[in-house]
């Protein structure tokens, strides 16, 4: 029997991981990010930026009377550390 794995990726307009369900970026998408992106912070930030602004826009249509605050979830993680 074959078993496909299925990608921690975002679940559109829901911003779910695909796989696992949890927020996205989930913890494994974030691991998977931080390998794709390694040596390019600036470029990972940027990706992160724009995925990010598209969210906000979806997540608005979904509730717009919830507010979100969606740096942490996004970049904030990302951030390099001291």
């Amino acid at each position: 029997m074959t078993y496909r794995t299925i990608p921690h990726g975002p679940m559109r307009p829901f911003w779910r991981c695909r796989n696992c369900g949890a927020e996205w970026p989930c913890q494994p998408a974030r691991l998977g990010l931080l390998v794709e992106y390694r040596g390019d912070r600036t470029g990972l930030l940027l990706h992160l930026g724009g995925l990010m602004a598209e969210a906000r826009a979806q997540l608005t249509q979904l509730n717009p009377e919830r507010p979100l605050d969606l740096h942490e979830r996004f970049l904030g993680w990302a951030r390099a550390r001291d």
